[in-house]
Parts: structure tokens; C-alpha cells; sequence
């Protein structure tokens, strides 16, 4: 049933993908035609994802033209689990998208529609394959249509972005594909089946590893490869920004679990694999905040924040190939929950977060946080739900993103308490870094809400805005009531992300909820969620509570004066706007700042080279013409021009050349018969 229903949502998908194609000249019909069907799509995946996640994993495998690689599909919990994430992800961007592309008229929705079908069905297809061609072959469908995607708005600047991500994308399938190459010269075959049952050694399976750690690194964005990110998600559409950002980059660490945990459990896990991704997502997290903090544009601060919550997930991953490799299965299943856990809750946060700013660019066509702000008052629903996302990506109880934090900084406290040596520094590193990275968000998005927000508007476009249609406030109130469930009742959703951690590594539960407190099993650590939510309400009730009962029989004061601002006439100019608010944090981390920019720089001498490449190879390419065919030609035409000189248009002078072959052929003949006798 599992694998029937993920195999009906691929064909709904196409369907839609050919359908919207067809009827693209007609843009409404195939805006609609494209949602009917990828919703219903999304809405079957989940089924599919959700009894992967809670049955028996199901397999399928049939022949296909290629008879060295039949198409092998696998459903488990893990793949259920990103099956669940691509397509909630999936179901909110189509109906968000009923309102949001009326932007778009006029700018092929058709082909839009197309793209995304494709884009979405090759996730699915993706953590569903159990084979090495078809995984490479939907890996690359993902990202070519994710490209075109990115490059809809057919700007200057998108189509660079585009550029750049199709060059990165297509440098970590080559890494990838290597990878894969290896291991099937070891067994023989392309299914994965057969690379869960060897032992590669340790020297192939490190080699593997650090490949597929490179290739899928690239398309989570962990730094320093993540010099894409910031540029892609921003070019492309909100709705397609949230999918990009809340489910696509997360196939990257999907991709690197499946192959350390998975493929290569016959060889066992190297210690300094865990060390290795334990301090790449310390580093991501700080720098991808650190950068985000800096910005004016509001996609790019949002890519930023995906590059600082991919390092956060790495911790989680790095502290479970710890785990394994120094035989500690309750720290190992503790660092895949919180990785697993901080996976979903990022999708939720961020999908939100991408889809309220688009919301607010629907409105003000503008991304530059300068020129908004007072938009609480004029989009008041976009507001509060953008808060909650907020709210939630930086780690404030009791929403999702603080409990997803809290089983990350319990493993890592674990490791540091449990080992010694090299793993307690890195753990302990670690720790410093995810503290240093929860501050700056905080910072990050008090910035990001604020000066978006609050206070008065600074544009005219801000000014005269409007809330949005009914289909794109459904989809941001569905994920902001997600973002709070997840939070506030993680005791009860931690034990199933617990259930897919151990079976992924095959251990035993580790019991990391008790009642409504969520536990580390290791150390004791223990917090309720509910609990601190409902102290959190009373918290901020009482001063209400409290200044009704005061002013109780007191006449009102008038609400509508103008604010006292030291003796000066209220104006647009005195909020503090995203640079000045970001400036003594722009000052202490100047150093990352400057690494930044010679990075930047490096990009621009990268785009000369390539075109500098490119143009000796269209000085290249015609050379074979010039000497080989056109030499050919030119004698050929010569030989033609010379024939026309014995056309005189006479019949005698035609006569004449007939009697003359004829003597000649006799002659010839009469030599070949002499020279037969003789």
C-alpha cells in the first residue's frame, strides 16, 4: 500500500507537470490544472510517508530498458520521514500559489507549473531510490528543474544565481557519482542492496565518505560550499524559495546519512568522520548567522539562516557518527533525534518564514527591510505568523526550533561528559559555537521583525499595503499552528523521530520523553514544553491582568497622541533600519565579514574565467571545419568553377566531346585487349 500510493502521487505529479505544459497559453486554467494535481500528489505522498514512518518499510523493483540497473525503490522510516517533509512542504506551496503567481501573469505559470510538478516528484523519487543509476538519474531531474525554477523571473540577477547554482549542483553529482562508482566496483551491481552487505575496507569506505560528504554537502549549503545558497533561494519565487530551502537542501543530509549509516555499515563508521562533520556545522552554524546578520535583503538574511540551521542538523549528525564509531549507541541515537528533529521543525520554521516574506514582497515589491516597516498594522496576520517563525528559528520556548535545539546541546553535552581527548574538545567547541549561534539569532530576527514590522512605514509601498488573499494566509497560519504543536508537544513527537533514529541504526530506543517532559537519558537533563508554554502565557497575561485591574475606575489616557521623542518631531528616518541595527555586531565580526567579501571576490574571478574558457573554446571549436571540411569545399567548388568553363551551350561543340570519350574508350579498350594477349 505504501509504494502504491507514492507510485499514484508520481503520475498525479506528471500529469499535472503535462497537463499545465498543454494548457499554458491559457495561464489560469493551468495554474489550477497544476495545483489539482500536485496537490492531490502532495496529499498521497503524505499518506505514503506516513505509513513509512509507522509500518513496515516496502520495496519494489521491475525491470527496465537498462538491463544492468532494474528501477529499485525502498520506503523506510527515514525516507518516509523526508517523504513527509518534501510533500507538507509541497501541499502549503500549492495553495499558497493560488494567490501568490497572479504576480506572475503573463510570465509562462504554465511552465512554472511544469517545473514544479517535476522538481517535487524527483524529491520523492530521490529518497525512494534504492539504485545507483536512478538515484543519479532523479538527483540530476531535481536539479535541473529546480534551476529553471530559480531562473523563471528570466532577471540579470536570477539568471546568474541560476548559473552558479547549476555549476555547484552539477559539481557535487560528479563527486556523488564517484562515490557510487566506487562501490559498485567492489560488488558488481548498482543496488544499494548489495553495498549494505560488503565491507568496502577502511580505506574505500573513507574515500567514499568524504566524497559523498563533499557531493551532498554542496546541496545542503554547508560552508564553505555554500556560496549558492544565498543567491538561488532569494532569485527564485517565495513558494519556491520554501521548498528549496525547507525540503531540497535537506536530501543533502539525507544523502550523507544513508550513505555513512547505511551503505557503508558493512565497513563500520571512522571516528574522525564524526569529527569532521561535528566541526563543519559548528562552522556553518556560526558563519551562515553571522552573515545572514549583515544583510538588508530579506531572502538572502533567510538563505543565510539555512546555511546556520544545516550546521546546526550537522552537529546532530556529527555527534551521532561519534556515537557509532566509539560504540555509545544512547549518545549516538540521541545526536540522529536531534538531527532528525531540528530537520523537520527547520522545514516548518523556515517554509514559514520564506512564504510571510513573500506575503510581504506581494505587497511592497520590495525585499530591502529600508523600506518597509508598519506593516504589523496594515498585515496583521503576516505579521504574527512571521513572528512565530521568528520566534521558533531562534530557539524560543516552547516553540519547535528550542526543542529540536535542546536534544542538540544534550548530545553534545553528552559527548563532552563521555569521552576525552580530541572528542571532548570538539564537543565542547561545538557547544560554544551553538550557544555563540543561538545569541546572533536572536539578534538576527529581533532585526528581521523589527525594522520589517514595527514602527512606521518607510516607503509608500509600505504604507499603502494590504494582507494577502485567503490562499496565502492558510498556508502561513497551518505552518505557524505546526511550528507551535511541534514545540510545545514535542514530549509526544519525540518518541517517533526517537523510533526512525534507532532504526536507522539499528539500536534500541533510548526513552527521550517521559510524560510531558522531554529527557536525556544519558545525563538526566529533563524540560517540559507544555509546561514552560503555559508559564510563558501567564507570563505575559499578568501585566495585562494587572494594568486592567489598576486602571480600573481611572479616566483613559489618549492612545492616538504622537510618542515623545526628546523634543523632536516624530519621522520615518528615526527607527533604526536593518544596517545600524546590525552595525555593533558588523563591527565585532568584522574578520568573517572580510573572509566573506574575498570569497565574493573569488566568485566574480570564477564567472571571468569561465567566460574567458568559453571564449577560446568558440575560437577552438571551428578550427576541424576550417582545415579539414572547409579545405574540401573550397576544392570542390574550385573543381565546379573550372567544369563550367567547357559549357559553351553548343550542341556541335557537346557532339565533339561524345565523339572524343568514344575514341578515348576505344582505345582504352583496345589497350586492355592487347595487353590480355600478350
Amino acid at each position: 500500500m505504501t509504494m502504491e500510493l507514492l507510485l499514484f502521487s508520481i503520475a498525479l505529479s506528471l500529469a499535472g507537470a503535462f497537463s499545465s505544459l498543454v494548457l499554458r497559453r491559457f495561464e489560469t486554467a493551468a495554474k489550477f490544472t497544476a495545483t489539482l494535481f500536485g496537490a492531490s500528489a502532495a496529499l498521497l505522498a503524505l499518506g505514503a510517508g506516513f505509513l513509512g514512518i509507522f509500518g513496515l518499510p516496502d520495496t519494489l523493483s521491475f525491470a527496465t530498458p537498462f538491463s544492468f540497473a532494474s528501477l529499485s525503490l525502498l520506503i523506510n522510516p527515514l525516507s518516509g520521514l523526508l517523504i513527509v517533509v518534501i510533500n507538507l512542504l509541497a501541499l502549503v506551496a500549492w495553495l499558497y500559489g493560488i494567490g501568490y503567481l497572479r504576480e506572475y501573469t503573463g510570465k509562462g505559470i504554465g511552465v512554472l507549473g511544469l517545473f514544479m510538478n517535476l522538481f517535487i516528484a524527483s524529491m520523492n523519487l530521490v529518497v525512494a531510490a534504492d539504485n545507483v543509476f536512478w538515484f543519479l538519474i532523479f538527483f540530476e531531474i531535481m536539479s535541473l528543474a529546480s534551476y529553471f525554477l530559480v531562473i523563471f523571473d528570466q532577471k540579470k540577477a536570477s539568471i546568474k544565481a541560476g548559473f552558479l547554482y547549476l555549476i555547484m549542483a552539477h559539481v557535487g553529482f560528479f563527486l556523488i557519482m564517484i562515490a557510487f562508482f566506487v562501490m559498485s566496483t567492489f560488488t558488481g551491481s548498482f543496488d544499494f542492496a548489495s553495498f549494505r552487505e560488503t565491507d568496502f575496507g577502511k580505506s574505500a569506505a573513507s574515500l567514499v565518505f568524504v566524497l559523498c560528504f563533499l557531493g551532498f554537502g554542496i546541496k545542503a549549503g554547508m560552508v564553505p560550499l555554500h556560496s549558492w545558497l544565498p543567491k538561488a533561494h532569494p532569485a527564485a519565487p517565495s513558494h519556491v524559495s520554501a521548498l528549496m530551502s525547507g525540503a531540497m537542501i535537506k536530501i543533502g543530509i539525507f544523502g550523507i546519512l544513508k550513505v555513512g549509516l547505511e551503505l557503508l555499515a558493512g565497513s563500520g563508521v571512522e571516528l574522525w568522520w564524526g569529527i569532521i562533520v561535528l566541526i563543519m556545522g559548528a562552522c556553518s552554524a556560526v558563519l551562515g548567522i553571522a552573515y545572514a546578520l549583515a544583510e538588508s535583503d530579506i531572502k538572502r538574511l533567510l538563505a543565510y539562516c539555512s546555511v546556520e540551521n544545516i550546521g546546526i542538523i550537522f552537529m546532530g549528525v556529527g555527534i551521532t557518527f561519534v556515537g557509532v564509531a566509539l560504540q555509545m549507541p544512547v549518545i549516538a541515537t540521541l545526536g540522529l533525534l536531534a538531527a532528525l528533529f531540528h530537520l523537520v521543525n527547520h522545514a516548518l520554521f523556515k517554509g514559514l518564514l520564506f512564504l510571510g516574506t513573500g506575503a510581504v514582497i506581494h505587497r511592497t515589491h520590495t525585499r530591502d527591510m529600508g523600506k518597509l516597516g508598519g506593516l504589523v498594522r496594515t498585515m496583521p496576520l503576516t505579521a504574527f505568523c512571521f513572528l512565530i517563525g521568528s520566534l521558533a528559528i531562534a530557539a524560543v520556548p516552547p516553540l519547535n526550533g528550542f526543542a529540536s535545539e535542546w536534544f542538540t546541546f544534550q548530545s553534545l553535552i553528552s559527548a563532552a561528559l563521555a569521552s576525552s581527548g580530541i572528542i571532548k574538545a570538539v564537543a565542547a567547541f561545538a557547544l560554544v559555537a551553538l550557544a555563540i549561534t543561538g545569541g546572533l539569532a536572536v539578534l538576527c530576527f529581533v532585526k528581521a521583525f523589527g525594522v520589517s514590522f514595527l514602527g512606521t512605514a518607510r516607503s509608500e509601498a509600505a504604507f499603502k499595503a494590504t494582507e494577502v488573499p485567503l490562499s496565502m494566509k492558510l498556508p502561513l497560519v497551518l505552518l505557524a499552528v505546526c511550528c507551535v504543536c511541534m514545540g510545545v508537544g514535542a514530549p509526544w513527537v519525540v518518541p517517533v523521530v526517537e523510533g526512525i533514529a534507532a532504526s536507522v541504526l539499528i539500536a534500541p530506543g533510548i526513552e527521550a520523553a517521559a510524560g510531558m517532559t522531554l529527557v536525556n537519558p544519558d545525563v538526566g537533563g529533563a524540560i517540559s514544553t507544555p509546561l514552560v508554554a503555559v508559564l510563558i502565557v501567564a507570563l505575559v497575561a499578568l501585566p495585562f491582568l494587572l494594568r486592567a485591574v489598576l486602571a480600573r475606575g481611572r479616566q483613559a489616557t489618549d492612545s492616538t497622541k504622537e510618542p515623545w521623542a526628546c523634543g523632536y518631531v516624530p519621522n520615518t528616518e528615526m527607527p533604526m533600519i536593518a544596517a545600524s541595527f546590525a552595525a555593533p555586531a558588523h563591527m565585532f565580526l568584522k574578520p568573517v565579514y572580510v573572509v566573506q567579501a574575498f570569497l565574493a571576490a573569488q566568485q566574480s574571478t570564477f564567472h571571468r574565467l569561465f567566460k574567458s574558457t568559453v571564449k577560446s573554446a568558440e575560437k577552438i571549436e571551428p578550427l576541424p571545419d576550417r582545415y579539414l571540411v572547409d579545405s574540401v569545399t573550397n576544392f570542390t567548388t574550385w573543381l565546379g568553377r573550372k567544369a563550367q568553363a567547357i559549357e559553351g551551350g553548343n550542341v556541335r561543340v557537346y557532339l565533339t566531346y561524345i565523339i572524343l570519350a568514344l575514341i578515348v574508350l576505344l582505345i582504352i579498350t583496345a589497350l586492355v585487349g592487347v595487353g590480355g594477349a600478350l
